[in-house]
């Protein structure tokens, strides 16, 4: 999904943070929005983060193979052994079907908004293991500078998240957004939606 034109004006900021970034005062979480007080820009933002992608088998081509690729990195986390390699063939399928089974949602093998949900795995600095490479292969995806890659190693240090802190301030120049280096649900569903991705 392409960045809004503010968004690739903001996006900016997280180029820039990919070198280095501090923590500033967190804003409010999304949720926390009031339609009402807000500008139709904002509303807008916030609006495109209350859908998740909608994968399944086969070809997903409206999403960036970073996409399919989260998903598997975050199957992974839950105990699939699946080769990380943005296509959703028939080993990616039987894995969300089995995650969906343990996680008593509904076994179908499409990955909507119940089954993100139960995915996601918060990450902070400290975290370590295949969400964190999941993050940190979106973060890659939206390096528009081209340089200063991190490492897809599955150590949230400060390398890692200096840029998340980068991303999140971009968010918070939108709409209200937390920026405290936390990879919680709001960061992450901010990230699989391709929000500021190039």
């Amino acid at each position: 999904m392409k960045a809004t034109t503010r968004g690739l004006a903001v996006a900016s900021v997280l180029s820039i943070s990919l070198v280095a970034a501090t923590p500033t005062q967190a804003a409010p979480s999304v949720s926390s929005v009031a339609p009402a007080h807000v500008s139709a820009d904002v509303q807008a933002a916030t609006a495109m983060l209350s859908t998740w992608p909608v994968l399944r088998q086969g070809s997903n081509s409206v999403w960036p193979p970073v996409t399919v690729r989260s998903l598997q990195y975050l199957l992974n986390a839950h105990g699939a052994r699946l080769t990380v390699d943005g296509i959703f063939g028939p080993a990616t399928d039987a894995a969300t079907r089995a995650f969906q089974r343990s996680k008593g949602l509904a076994v179908d093998g499409v990955v909507g908004p119940a089954t993100w949900s139960s995915a996601i795995v918060t990450v902070r600095r400290g975290s370590t293991g295949p969400a964190v490479r999941a993050v940190q292969d979106q973060i890659n995806h939206r390096n528009l500078r081209g340089s200063n890659y991190l490492v897809v190693d599955g150590i949230f240090g400060p390398r890692t998240e200096a840029p998340i802190i980068g991303f999140q301030t971009a968010m918070a120049a939108q709409m209200p957004f937390a920026v405290d280096g936390i990879v919680g649900p709001n960061t992450w569903k901010a990230l699989v939606i391709g929000y500021l991705a190039g």
